[in-house]
């Protein structure tokens, strides 16, 4: 497997994932979902190229985005992944995607034989408990527009790759509104 990172840790990830004599797979392709509500979640997934949303559909039928995902980044719905229990969340594709597709029992074979690994997904979601609180203290804390602006200045790219309804549906806010935010910047 050949990963052009910038992510310094991703190494050790990679020789650990070569290690697991291909027990784990790449999928290609479009997804409508690689996770869907009420089904099981068996993987975790990082994207190797390609860019994917987590969302949840409400009891209105609104969609609610959670997370988007872009290359190195990892998606899934961890609360069922690790529980082993039925999503409560959506993980699809936007773009076409490759991905490398990681059971939880081969994460915990890869934690367990390889130091470097466990400490890798250790500071991963760290960073990830990291993002989730500051997404949260924004949502209870900022107005739109400080949400706006605060998306915009941390991942810039993103606006090149999602259409604006999924940036006002990550946002919380309707396609007008993120239009008037947009044209105001």
């Amino acid at each position: 497997m050949n990963l052009a990172s910038n992510d310094p840790d991703l190494g050790a990830w990679t020789y650990g994932y070569d290690t697991l004599d291909h027990q784990t797979s790449v999928a290609r392709g479009n997804f409508r979902y690689a996770n869907a509500q009420g089904q099981d979640v068996d993987n975790d997934y990082l994207v190797v190229k390609g860019f994917l949303k987590a969302y949840h559909i409400d009891q209105k039928g609104k969609e609610n985005i959670l997370q988007f995902a872009m290359e190195d980044w990892w998606i899934t719905d961890y609360q069922s992944y690790f529980k082993q229990s039925k999503a409560s969340i959506n993980v699809d594709c936007i773009e076409d995607a490759e991905l490398l597709v990681l059971s939880l029992y081969n994460r915990e074979k890869l934690c367990a034989e390889l130091h470097k690994i466990d400490h890798f997904f250790r500071k991963k979601s760290n960073m990830g408990y990291v993002a989730l609180q500051q997404r949260i203290l924004s949502l209870l804390n900022n107005n739109a527009r400080e949400r706006y602006e605060q998306l915009l200045q941390q991942y810039p790219q993103l606006f090149q790759r999602a259409s604006k309804q999924l940036i006002a549906a990550y946002l919380g806010v309707s396609r007008e509104t993120l239009s008037r935010l947009h044209s105001n910047v």
